[in-house]
């Protein structure tokens, strides 16, 4: 019996501790021009999209300045772009993207698999400053995902 709660106590641990190493919140948080310290880590990396381009195969959003000179590209293969809607929309939005930094012509890159691993950093939908704000528009929201701004 005694080996038996001995087993169950370390399988329960294993299944924790992993647990723990994939959730979101254990994920650091970087900007565009830090991703290149951080191949091959899981990492969440933080930047306005400077560049939309949808080509044949794939999009790339391009963050922070337009190709070529952009510090980091995020590419969504046609597989899945239609997770994502229209992709234009996110051009100058601020995003965060959640996934292993791949080194692709000596440049970094998130390829995204799951809508999860975008989204997108709450704006205030006037062109005006806050101040000017009516009373009565709805507060803020500090965080949306991608497909919620369609």
């Amino acid at each position: 019996m005694r080996t038996f709660l001995f087993i169950f106590a370390v399988m329960a641990f294993a299944v924790k501790a992993a647990a723990a190493d994939t959730t979101p919140a254990s994920l650091l948080k970087i900007g565009t021009a830090d991703a290149t310290n951080h191949y091959g880590q899981d990492m969440i990396v933080t930047g306005r999209v400077a560049q939309v381009t949808i080509r044949p195969a794939a999009i790339f959003l391009n963050l922070d300045k337009p190709f070529p000179k952009s510090p980091f590209s995020v590419v969504i293969f046609h597989g899945h772009s239609s997770f994502y809607g229209d992709a234009n929309a996110l051009k100058g939005k601020s995003i965060e993207i959640r996934g292993k930094i791949k080194n692709y012509r000596d440049k970094p890159e998130i390829i995204l698999n799951d809508t999860n691993q975008l989204t997108v950093l709450g704006s205030f939908p006037f062109t005006s400053a806050p101040a000017a704000m009516p009373t009565n528009a709805p507060p803020e929201m500090p965080v949306t995902n991608f497909p919620e701004i369609m």
